[in-house]
């Protein structure tokens, strides 16, 4: 899926929502552990209640590692579930990778050969060489750590650079938009960091963000939409906990659909705002 695939499906479901998938066998209701696979089983009921506000789903891939070979059975299975069932939708492997040159691109063979995902998380820490592989792969896409929602964010991100006014979250963001452009390079900026929006745009005015944050960690959506969405939107706002595990009973499927959908309502008068669409 490219850029303006990608705008066209964010106008058709005026909606620019990602559905988080960290899906933890623990919080799960306890009446799915009966079945054969109780984590597949969660996200496909989650899925299929949510599908028509959704733009993208992200599984953490932590969620599903913690369960060893049957949790990426479970992964496997629910990606494949995705892309057969609901085929305009983005895939986002959660994954959070990056390592030496060869290494990545053993990384990049499994998310988006093995696992067919849209995109993967990536961390720039290494520099340009441990994320190029995953940007040799055509209609992928690299969702680079720019500047995360953690308290401890600031150890490192909000440092300034050389005594200067900038913080080193620019210069990744800077110098790492000269590797990809707007189809195959996306960032992540936690919505609870809505005050440097501003910064990143100016840096990247046309790339998409994807942004974590808003919900349970308290980002405000109408902060984010202001500060960050651009004439294409250029957003994609994951929600996770908020939604998946808004209710733990028989009926917890639906219940997490009414969170999308008053989600998805709040996004369409934002695009209307923005006259998006």
């Amino acid at each position: 899926m490219d850029y303006n695939q990608l705008f066209e499906q964010i106008k058709k479901k005026k909606s620019f929502l990602c559905v988080g998938l960290d899906t933890d066998i623990t919080k799960i209701p306890s009446f799915l552990l009966k079945e054969d696979d109780p984590i597949f089983e969660f996200n496909k009921r989650i899925i299929d209640t949510t599908a028509q506000y959704t733009i993208a789903y992200k599984p953490n891939i932590a969620f599903y590692e913690a369960n060893g070979v049957l949790g990426w059975k479970s992964l496997e299975k629910t990606i494949n579930y995705i892309n057969l069932i609901h085929k305009d939708i983005f895939v986002i492997a959660d994954a959070k990778r990056g390592d030496i040159g060869n290494t990545s691109k053993m990384y990049a063979r499994a998310y988006f050969e093995q696992f067919n995902c849209d995109a993967v998380t990536v961390t720039p820490y290494m520099g340009k060489d441990s994320v190029s592989p995953f940007l040799e792969f055509n209609n992928k896409w690299v969702i680079l750590l720019a500047l995360t929602s953690n308290e401890s964010a600031k150890d490192f991100q909000l440092l300034e650079v050389n005594n200067s006014e900038k913080n080193l979250f620019e210069t990744v963001v800077a110098k790492s938009s000269e590797w990809g452009n707007k189809n195959n390079l996306m960032y992540v900026v936690g919505a609870t960091q809505s005050v440097y929006l501003k910064k990143v745009r100016e840096l990247i005015p046309e790339h998409f963000l994807l942004i974590p944050g808003v919900g349970t960690q308290g980002g405000s959506l109408k902060e984010v939409a202001e500060h960050g969405m651009n004439d294409s939107c250029g957003l994609l706002v994951n929600s996770s906990r908020s939604i998946i595990y808004a209710d733990s009973s028989t009926d917890f499927d639906r219940k997490a659909g009414n969170v999308a959908r008053e989600l998805h309502i709040q996004m369409a008068d934002l695009l209307k705002a923005k006259n998006i669409i």
